[in-house]
């Protein structure tokens, strides 16, 4: 994992301050300290297996293929053990007879058939090109296991690339399930931001009698926070830094499209060996509401990084549960340990407590009467911050300042993200981010061109009003098979699950 230092750049930092894209002045020499290459952890014994990128592949996805030749189909077809017309899209299941309900036989995942072979017309030419250039493609394998699905790592058949395919099963269940599950879809394919994580492509439904799960193609990522924070791995304050100001860049702008991500944790923060850091899974993500009557769910935020309001039973909540879960994050990257680790709700409360000492009644007035009491029949207790400096060497006065902006009990006095961008602590976290990581900037002969804006924000906003019409399932699952068929149009050529893949059987289990 290897950051690049640079001098301050006078100019970027009048760009930030409010002036408009700037190359520097001079020609940057980067100096270059190369720290270890963090291994990301699932990859430490990862064989290469004989999986070559032609027509009967056994890679997990393959494309739909439209128009082919008969010759070359045929032989892709053999090859892949399709058995289909390639000359059409095809749907995963065959249609039951005329009369027929489709029987537990048609709807076995293990008879999902594939449509047409990938890229057929190429099909010689690309085995010559693979036996020569001797490709082997990475094996599929899981990589992480979420609350509502399974992420493997694949390859794109289209163009080589390795990439995360996300499985969301059973999605028709309830209306709930589904209103969830579309929600993410959209939000998804909403985002367009380099710190949270987006679709590239959704693979093609079967026919809607058959559609029971949706596959979701992203990025993929090599390691993930939690995994960097546990492991051996040194950290420097340039990488608090800049992995701190990534996560605040990636809410500013999800707040801005006004969204509650509602489950940040060190495990949803995707991190690669060059340091660049998405936000992901947005599982528990909902916009935010703004009447403060109506009540929000309590079940949301993993406990050790839920904010104090949602702890005391508070109805209604902000964005500023996020930036609560981030400060909680800041203080486990600074010591390499979780901040508050309670065995209970109640116990968690207690942590933050002796940290930040007892609430006033004003910070504790959205709470429930529980709650409140629980508080007032403990002991008074004083705030002990200064403990703060005790996390590490890093926890200098700019960290612990910043620290203590987010870790307030009272949520309408903790910083925004915005604010939190403006802290001098982040200052040399910006700096590396555009001058040697970012896709927003770009080098010259010259010197570094940095963009206008450095942390951009979203408009319009995400829209859920999509989400008060939905009344059935049947509904919902009409609505989402075509919202996907809507998002391939003029895209790539479709892709489809595979099911001749060596993974195939355990993917779908």
């Amino acid at each position: 994992m290897s950051l690049c230092s640079a001098t301050v750049s006078a100019k970027m930092m009048a760009a930030y301050n409010g002036g408009t894209s700037a190359a520097a002045a001079g020609h940057h020499h980067h100096h270059h300290h190369h720290l270890p290459h963090l291994p990301p952890p699932h990859l430490h014994h990862h064989h290469h297996s004989q999986h070559h990128l032609h027509p009967g592949s056994a890679a997990a996805v393959h494309p739909v293929q439209q128009h082919s030749s008969s010759a070359a189909a045929a032989a892709a077809a053999a090859a892949a053990a399709a058995m289909l017309n390639p000359g059409q899209q095809q749907p995963y299941f065959p249609s039951p007879a005329p009369g027929q309900a489709p029987g537990p036989a048609a709807a076995a995942p293990a008879q999902v058939q594939a449509a047409a072979a990938a890229a057929v017309k190429a099909h010689h030419h690309q085995h010559t090109h693979h036996s020569q250039q001797q490709l082997d493609i990475e094996p599929d394998r899981p990589i992480g296991y979420g609350a509502f699905g399974v992420v493997w790592s694949v390859t794109d058949p289209r163009d080589g690339k390795r990439v995360a395919l996300k499985k969301m099963p059973n999605v028709f269940q309830n209306l709930v399930s589904c209103k969830r599950v579309f929600r993410e879809l959209k939000m998804l394919c909403f985002f367009k931001h380099d710190n949270v994580l987006s679709a590239l492509d959704i693979l093609q439904p079967p026919h809607i009698d058959y559609f029971e799960e949706i596959y979701v193609v992203t990025e993929l990522m090599q390691s993930d926070l939690h995994k960097i924070i546990v492991s051996p791995q040194p950290l420097s304050s340039d990488h608090v830094k800049v992995f701190l100001y990534q996560i605040l860049r990636g809410l500013k702008y999800l707040h801005s499209a006004g969204i509650l991500h509602r489950d940040i944790k060190p495990g949803n923060l995707l991190v690669n060996s060059n340091c660049v850091l998405k936000i992901c899974d947005f599982g528990l993500a909902r916009v935010e509401e703004l009447d403060e009557s109506r009540h929000m769910t309590q079940e949301v935020v993993t406990q050790y990084y839920r904010a104090p309001e949602i702890l005391m039973g508070s109805r209604h909540y902000s964005h500023a549960i996020d930036i609560w879960s981030i400060g909680c994050i800041f203080a486990e990257l600074l010591g390499r340990r979780i901040l508050f680790q309670a065995q209970s709700p109640i116990q968690q409360l207690d942590l933050i407590t002796d940290l930040l000492g007892t609430p006033s009644l004003e910070a504790m007035r959205t709470a429930c009467e529980g709650a409140k009491a629980h508080i007032l029949r403990g002991p008074h207790k004083q705030p002990s911050l200064p403990v703060l400096y005790t996390l590490s060497s890093q926890a200098t006065h700019e960290a612990v300042h910043l620290l203590c902006r987010m870790l307030v009990f009272d949520p309408s006095k903790r910083i925004s993200a915005k604010d939190a961008l403006a802290h001098p602590y982040l200052d040399e976290g910006r700096l590396r981010y555009h001058t040697c990581m970012c896709k927003c900037c770009f080098s010259t002969s010259t010197g570094r061109v940095y963009t206008s804006d450095f942390e951009p924000i979203t408009n319009p906003k995400f829209d859920d009003t999509f989400e008060k019409n939905l009344s059935s399932v049947r509904q919902v699952k009409e609505i989402i098979h075509q919202f996907i068929l809507e998002q391939q149009k003029g895209n790539r050529v479709p892709l489809c699950i595979n099911p001749q893949s060596a993974a195939f059987k355990s993917f779908i289990r």
